[in-house]
């Protein structure tokens, strides 16, 4: 029951992170209009002035919870990335928003792989599968709330007055959205410290207790051809349901000519039960052929999630017609989520407990980056300079998609001959 219990806060934590995260994403017009900032610029702000950091402090941070108390590192986090949030709604520049995404990336960082490691010290390697993937539905679950929720607050802030406070000055309604969502994780950081922290199993004895940064590096070096291509591989395949989670509501905004809260209503759920139904079924689908011999069943459902969403990614944002567009998006959804908890199940299963959130924190490293760079800055970028029509951003987002498909398929390949080749030696 501790183990589940730990899953459960864990899991509202990362819905509460996504929560967080996601808003801006239905802000980026009024934003636009009231600092007059590019798509690029947006594009950073939900991308790379968030992902930078989170993936800068994240192995730092990934040490300290392969060696302290976890469950206080995530608190702390959630702390902070709740306060920043929050202070997103006093930025009266790029620059100061710049900079609050920077601590929100901070913040999330103490998460995840925190989080992985102490999953799986509570559950044996034939249910670690399902056990992640529950976690990891909370990144879907919290997209989807953060559509949802964000839209009536995001409709409720726009409709609402301007409100000028003391120092602070004026703040915008959207201003006023960022604080209304933040503010509620002060107290799920209190929440957290009720998880009890696991006995860690799968140590190695030839690293004790403390792994130093160049034991880490020393051991990924040497399984490098497996590790790269978990951390590529997987990685790319988060870009397809990044591009829905950043850029869509703008697609359907200026596309569609949907309200704010209309398309996080649509894609919130969307998301909430499609995206989530996709990754519980790939953690069970990895549990499953696991349970019938296949050891390198991980990599078996990556190859299938990088090639099943690419015929309606072909479509899905290239469409001028709403009803069209939704159809082709929930089949497109559904197995673009199906990987996104596969990566970390099999960094728990392969890596010894001494370097399991480290491992978590790198694989999210490639991750952040790929996704900031090509899923959300690279979007923005294309519309901007290539294309140069703001209404061809569902034709970038098709663009991204296509172009991170192939790259999936032949890390994953590439990675699937190297572990079952190490299998036979052993």
């Amino acid at each position: 029951m501790a183990g589940w219990y730990a899953v459960i806060i864990l899991l509202l934590a990362y819905i509460l992170s996504f929560v967080d995260r996601i808003i801006m994403s239905l802000l980026v017009i009024p934003i636009q209009s009231d600092l007059g900032i590019s798509d690029t610029q947006m594009g950073l702000l939900m991308g790379l002035a968030f992902a930078i950091f989170y993936v800068a402090i994240g192995i730092p941070i990934a040490k300290l919870s392969d060696e302290k108390s976890r469950r206080i590192i995530v608190s702390i986090g959630i702390f902070l990335w709740s306060i920043m949030t929050a202070a997103c709604g006093l930025a009266k520049s790029f620059s100061h928003l710049f900079f609050a995404r920077i601590g929100v990336g901070v913040g999330e960082a103490t998460l995840s792989p925190a989080a992985y490691s102490m999953i799986a010290d509570y559950f044996s390697e034939n249910k670690l599968g399902r056990a992640i993937a529950v976690y990891q539905s909370g990144a879907l679950f919290g997209g989807g709330l953060a559509f949802i929720i964000g839209g009536i607050v995001v409709n409720f802030a726009i409709n609402a007055d301007s409100i000028a406070l003391p120092i602070i000055g004026l703040l915008q309604p959207w201003q006023i959205a960022f604080i209304i969502v933040g503010l509620p994780g002060v107290l799920m950081a209190l929440v957290m410290l009720t998880v009890k922290e696991p006995k860690r199993t799968g140590m190695k004895e030839e690293f004790g207790k403390s792994v130093s940064v160049r034991d880490t590096v020393k051991f990924v070096v040497t399984n490098w051809k497996v590790y790269i291509a978990v951390f590529v591989g997987f990685g790319m395949l988060a870009i397809p349901i990044t591009t829905v989670f950043t850029w869509f509501p703008t697609y359907l905004q200026r596309v569609h000519e949907v309200s704010i809260a209309e398309s996080g209503r649509v894609l919130g759920l969307i998301l909430f039960f499609l995206s989530s139904s996709g990754v519980l079924f790939g953690g069970w689908l990895v549990d499953y052929l696991k349970s019938k011999n296949y050891q390198d069943s991980f990599f078996r459902v990556g190859l299938m999630a990088a090639v099943l969403p690419v015929p309606f990614s072909l479509f899905v944002s290239s469409l001028t017609n709403f009803d069209t567009t939704i159809a082709l998006l929930c089949p497109f959804v559904f197995f673009a989520s199906m990987p996104l908890a596969i990566g970390p199940i099999v960094l728990q299963i392969i890596s010894p407990n001494q370097l399991r959130a480290q491992m978590a924190a790198i694989y999210m490293l490639f991750m952040n980056l790929l996704t900031a760079a090509i899923a959300t800055t690279g979007v923005g970028f294309i519309t901007d300079y290539l294309l140069h029509n703001d209404l061809a951003v569902g034709q970038s987002i098709t663009i991204v998609n296509l172009i991170s498909a192939p790259l999936a398929f032949i890390s994953l390949a590439y990675g699937l001959f190297h572990y079952n080749k190490q299998l036979t030696k052993h």
